[in-house]
């Protein structure tokens, strides 16, 4: 007898109006995809929310697991995005862009700690393990740039983040979404 479990796990729940964008190397974010109202009493000119979707089945025979796919994807949320147009330019979209760029990093990290893994009994809390890690890593990532860039203002460390994100995008690029 074979078995299919078939888990999903969002970092952002997802309704079935919501609109995503998946990640592509070919296209990039625009202003009119930021959707959201922005909030009052701020000095941020923009947010993206991005993130991760994953999910996984876990082939059974006879109670045992004998295998397992997963899917796992960067998706951008532009009802949960938001800019204020008359403060945005070029400069700060790439920033914004650069956020998503983060969100595609950690997919394709999380692809190749996944193909390391190997069948086994716990494969099921192995995966959400490692799904919750990849997580921890892209908000400390996210936290960081901002941090390091002053959300944009700083010009070095503005384009010291981008240099890094496209290299470590291009080492990672069998992982590409």
């Amino acid at each position: 007898m074979i078995r299919y479990l078939l888990l999903l796990c969002l970092i952002v729940s997802l309704q079935q109006d919501e609109d995503v964008m998946l990640w592509s190397a070919s296209s990039q974010l625009a202003w009119n995809d930021f959707k959201a109202q922005p909030e009052n009493g701020t000095d941020i000119v923009a947010t993206t929310a991005s993130g991760i979707t994953f999910s996984y089945s876990i082939k059974k025979t006879d109670h045992k697991i004998v295998s397992f796919n997963t899917q796992v994807f960067g998706h951008f949320y532009p009802d949960k995005s938001w800019v204020i147009l008359e403060n945005a330019d070029d400069y700060i979209l790439a920033h914004e862009q650069l956020h998503f760029d983060i969100t595609e990093l950690h997919v394709r990290k999380f692809k190749q700690q996944i193909e390391r893994l190997k069948v086994s009994a716990h494969i099921a809390s192995d995966l959400d393990n490692l799904h919750q890690e990849i997580n921890k890593l892209l908000s400390k990532m996210q936290n960081s740039y901002d941090g390091e860039s002053d959300y944009s203002r700083n010009l070095i460390y503005q384009t010291k983040w981008h240099k890094f994100i496209k290299m470590e995008l291009e080492k990672l690029s069998k992982y590409k979404s």
